[in-house]
């Protein structure tokens, strides 16, 4: 009998010397503080530059309106990229984190407080996670068409783990506060 190989993991061993599976993730970006385009392209470029991290698109950008912020909080821009690592998903979240660090991200005990940069993990592969400093897939992604719009935009036949079509989902969730930005677009190599 012949073994069929699984299509999601592919034999790295040409590209890194090592046995790694290359695995699909999904990341989104958002930022409302500052000059929010340039956050956003400064970490696309920091994703492009990062070893073991390949981007294969980036969303168009949307301006949607703060959800769950506090009452002042200015609208976001917000857009998805999709890449192929080789990474941990461990060590893609800490990277994550020194991206938003490097954009003077502030922590702050607001939920949802205004950012010059958002990096979440979406998805990595079929990878689950519920430690306190990684949770895959992303909780409330599933609730967001700021996440959800641009990933279809991207992939329109993608399936959001144990939830199903993103279709399905945005048509349930509704895409209102959403602004399609035809005058900005992100550029990656």
């Amino acid at each position: 009998m012949t073994e069929t190989p699984n299509p999601n993991i592919i034999d790295a061993d040409t590209l890194t010397g090592e046995m790694r599976p290359i695995r699909r993730a999904v990341l989104a970006l958002g930022s409302n503080l500052g000059e929010r385009m340039a956050s956003l392209q400064g970490a696309v470029n920091a994703l492009a530059d990062t070893p073991d991290v390949w981007i294969t698109a980036v969303s168009p950008v949307y301006e949607t309106e703060p959800v769950d912020s506090p009452q002042d909080s200015k609208p976001f821009l917000n857009a998805v990229v999709l890449i192929d690592t080789t990474l941990a998903a461990t060590r893609l979240m800490d990277r994550a984190l020194a991206i938003e660090d490097a954009f003077d991200r502030e922590r702050s005990e607001v939920l949802n407080a205004p950012r010059t940069l958002d990096v979440d993990l979406i998805v990595v592969g079929d990878r689950r996670s519920d430690d306190e400093s990684l949770r895959l897939p992303h909780p409330r992604a599933k609730d967001r068409a700021f996440v959800l719009r641009p990933w279809f935009d991207l992939e329109p036949n993608a399936e959001f783990p144990d939830e199903g079509p993103i279709s399905e989902i945005l048509a349930r969730i509704g895409q209102g506060g959403l602004t399609l930005r035809d005058d900005l677009s992100l550029e990656h190599e």
